[in-house]
């Protein structure tokens, strides 16, 4: 399957070391399947003056042997996950995590939650009206990234 990661800069060959922490999913090297989401992003990037790219890969579909989390909506568990990800405590040793991150309403909604401002079922409601679910691959780990190959 083909996957994107929009950056400042080529990535030939990806890596989880120049991650950012305290994502949504915490470190690690984030792609997309979805092109148009990695447009927008790209877009962003020059909004604000940077160099935007966007880097193509061929993800093996077959994932069988890997550790994979996977959340198909904004739930509870997304939301407790991604709470203690940006808190900067990592759960578990997964390979791949896939689900939503936080689009520009979702990350309004968890800075209202993190500080206090709203409660978790005010935090959920407000992620799970009706949006697009921002569809992103998390890999974490070196056995999770021999799975992609620049196209």
């Amino acid at each position: 399957m083909k996957v994107y990661h929009t950056s400042s800069v080529i990535v030939e060959s990806p890596d989880t070391m120049h991650s950012r922490s305290f994502l949504d999913f915490g470190s690690g090297f984030y792609v997309t399947t979805l092109e148009k989401q990695a447009i927008d992003y790209a877009q962003r990037f020059i909004i604000r003056g940077h160099n935007a790219y966007i880097n193509i890969y061929e993800m093996c579909d077959d994932l069988c042997d890997l550790k994979v989390l996977s959340f198909d909506s904004y739930n509870e568990e997304w939301l407790d996950f991604v709470s203690e990800c940006r808190a900067g405590r990592i759960q578990g040793d997964w390979d791949i995590i896939r689900g939503g991150i936080a689009n520009d309403k979702v990350f309004r909604t968890l800075d209202l939650y993190f500080s206090g401002d709203i409660g978790k079922e005010d935090a959920l409601l407000a992620c799970i009206r009706p949006i697009s679910l921002v569809s992103v691959d998390e890999i974490k780990s070196t056995f999770g990234l021999s799975r992609i190959k620049r196209s």
